[in-house]
């Protein structure tokens, strides 16, 4: 049988920890970002879990996990 291509554009999207959980980086933090309380701006550099739904699915595109 032929090799499972990767889902190139997800792989990079997307971390896999060790326990197959997926992380992805928080939205909005492009610009408009001056009028935000600090509290605000430091939440959103923090990296987020993905639903388990749809952690399902990422984890079938990506073959080598």
């Amino acid at each position: 049988m032929p090799k499972i291509k990767t889902f190139k554009a997800l792989s990079k999207k997307v971390k896999i920890t060790k326990k197959k959980k997926v992380i992805r980086r928080k939205t909005k933090q492009n610009h408009y970002n001056s009028k935000e309380t600090g509290e605000q701006g430091r939440s959103k550099k923090k990296d987020v879990r993905l639903f388990k739904a749809d952690e399902k699915n990422v984890l079938k595109a990506l073959p080598y996990n």
